[in-house]
């Protein structure tokens, strides 16, 4: 695996290769982001996974100085999975201006649902993958649905900018109890980490209400949130329609659950479709 610290060296080995697919990453990897790898295999020649903690999407009181930095365990798990290239850039190599003036300003839908506790957050996200895109010219990018705001707004991005990236989404990965693989889920306390798989159990159980005909979303809603709220999470839902997400009505046949949820430290995400 080839380590490319500069945008000059990452663009150099593009031209050098045919079919190229991408994975961005913030390091710290787990079993979800191999998964990507692994999707990303399927899709070209060459795999090229980038770590970089991009400061724009974290919040004031987020936590950017404390997001592990786990490169030489990366590296060798990327290794493990035949990655055959890691951009590996540097703050001032990737955002080479003190003050970054033009960013990618996502719609409406950056404000909502995660937005709303993470502001410009979406900013941040959009204009890092915009800057990757541009400096690794991939033809595929492979993107987890658990960031499923996240998904459909880089989605949305590369069509209304005309980008040459197919956008592919890779289903969720779990733990053995079903919690969402996610690299703050070290943040969990023993006890938290026993008590998160309820949100995705409580996931589940709207889903297969949803398909038995019950199309009472806030009941649905407001009995898996009392559940929850007894284990200790904090929880915002949304029924959503999946191509849009805007809200759903009764008798939408493509639906997306999302849920965010605090727990402890982290915020915890997860989501389930319903195709009905």
């Amino acid at each position: 695996m080839e380590i490319i610290r500069t945008v000059e060296d990452m663009r150099a080995w593009r031209r050098a290769v045919s079919k190229v697919a991408l994975v961005p990453t913030m390091g710290n990897l787990h079993e979800g982001h191999l998964a990507l790898v692994a999707a990303a295999h399927q899709q070209a020649d060459k795999v090229v996974v980038s770590i970089f903690v991009n400061r724009l999407q974290f919040g004031q009181g987020e936590d950017f100085d404390a997001y592990p930095r786990t490169f030489e365990a990366d590296c060798e798990k990327l290794r493990a999975v035949s990655v055959d290239a890691l951009f590996f850039p540097t703050e001032a190599e990737l955002y080479p201006r003190v003050k970054q003036d033009f960013n990618v300003e996502p719609p409406h839908i950056q404000n909502e649902l995660c937005g709303m506790f993470r502001p410009g957050h979406f900013r941040g996200v959009a204009t890092v993958v915009c800057k990757l895109f541009n400096i690794v010219q991939p033809d595929a990018a492979c993107f987890g649905k658990k960031d499923y705001q996240q998904l459909h707004i880089i989605k949305a991005m590369v069509e209304d900018l005309n980008l040459p990236v197919k956008v592919v989404p890779v289903d969720i990965g779990r733990a053995e109890d079903g919690l969402a693989l996610s690299s703050r889920n070290g943040y969990l306390t023993a006890e938290e980490r026993a008590a998160a798989p309820r949100l995705y159990r409580n996931l589940t159980v709207m889903r297969d209400s949803l398909l038995a005909g019950n199309n009472d979303y806030a009941a649905l809603e407001a009995a898996a949130r009392a559940d929850l709220e007894q284990a200790g999470l904090s929880i915002m839902w949304k029924s959503a329609r999946a191509d849009t997400l805007e809200i759903a009505h009764a008798g939408e046949k493509h639906l997306i659950i999302l849920a965010a949820a605090r727990l402890g430290k982290p915020r915890l995400i997860d989501n389930i479709e319903v195709n009905r």
